[in-house]
């Protein structure tokens, strides 16, 4: 996935359709002089509508999109017969946008199924025409309903990649290396910070022709939470990993140290990612012998599974899709 083109936020106008407006007629035929009125009912106006399609994995084919404009519903007519309703427009998005109001930043909807289907911006009503205020003291009403104004409002949506393992680490942990083995995915590796700016994933082989969805997410740093770094754009796209996996370097001046940094970070995002199944994997094991292996394990954390592992060497490689796969089920 190039860079230029994962797109995970757009900010555009949504404008519905107005209603049409309710009819005032009296009906006249050759025989009825007096036939009362029979106005129909004007049409509603066009909703914007939200579409989950999982063949999406960005925001790119609204990048550009920045006016999203609905029919108006059409006007009653004599004969009781209404107008048409607006057509409405439906936005195919994928799995895991979030739409939020553009000026309050209020989360408004979700999409997390396939064909899931939610109105985000509604068409205004179609008013009624004078048919429906006859009554026995008023018997030919000559006044109707306009139709509601449709709305228009700024919308930002925003995606949070969808997957089953998360990597999370501070820049140059090994993160892409590991996604690079383990799929066919192909992030771009180099040896300084920030080389992913943009989440990649990649479809992970296992046993018996299984497999699982594992996302590099842009590297983590302390303060990231409060907007230092990449800041928080990149930490929403953790929320919707059912597992974290948690990378630190054998070369880190205190293993410990950089785990807790890293779950401080996504404490101060969201507690609830605490919630969350947690893997560690100290990875660049190649570069360790027996005994400095036995000596860094006295640093890692209680309570967390752990596992050494090496990209360039595969050490350790089928064993941590193994505690993945536990973990997953």
């Amino acid at each position: 996935m190039a860079s230029s083109n994962f797109i995970d936020h757009v900010r555009l106008c949504s404008r519905s359709g107005a209603g049409g407006a309710g009819s005032v007629h009296l009906r006249r035929e050759k025989h009825v002089p007096k036939g009362g009125p029979d106005g129909g009912n004007g049409g509603r106006g066009g909703h914007i509508i939200l579409r989950g399609n999982r063949q999406l994995w960005t925001l790119l084919h609204l990048r550009y999109k920045k006016h999203v404009i609905a029919d108006s519903g059409g006007n009653g007519e004599g004969g009781c017969r209404s107008g048409a309703d607006g057509e409405d427009v439906i936005l195919e998005v994928p799995l895991g946008t979030i739409a939020k109001h553009g000026e309050t930043g209020e989360k408004l909807l979700e999409i997390t199924e396939e064909g899931q289907e939610v109105i985000l911006t509604k068409g205004g009503r179609g008013g009624l025409g004078n048919y429906n205020f006859r009554n026995a003291t008023n018997q030919t009403p000559r006044y109707a309903q306009p139709g509601e104004d449709g709305r228009e409002e700024w919308i930002v949506l925003e995606l949070k990649v969808l997957a089953d393992v998360g990597l999370v680490g501070f820049p140059n942990a090994g993160k892409s290396t590991l996604l690079s083995v383990v799929s066919a995915a192909k992030p771009e590796i180099a040896n300084y910070a920030f080389t992913t700016l943009v989440p990649n994933l990649g479809v992970v082989s296992y046993r018996d022709h299984k497999s699982f969805v594992m996302a590099d997410i842009p590297g983590i740093i302390e303060g990231a939470s409060e907007g230092k770094g990449l800041g928080i754009r990149f930490l929403r796209h953790i929320e919707r990993n059912s597992i974290l996996l948690f990378m630190v370097p054998a070369d880190a001046d205190d293993l410990a140290k950089e785990y807790n940094i890293l779950l401080n970070e996504l404490m101060k995002y969201n507690p609830e990612l605490l919630d969350k199944k947690r893997i560690l994997a100290i990875s660049k094991a190649d570069m360790l012998d027996d005994e400095l292996i036995e000596e860094m394990k006295m640093e890692i954390p209680d309570q967390i599974p752990y596992l050494f592992i090496s990209s360039i060497t595969n050490t350790g490689i089928t064993k941590l899709k193994d505690m993945i796969w536990k973990a997953m089920n």
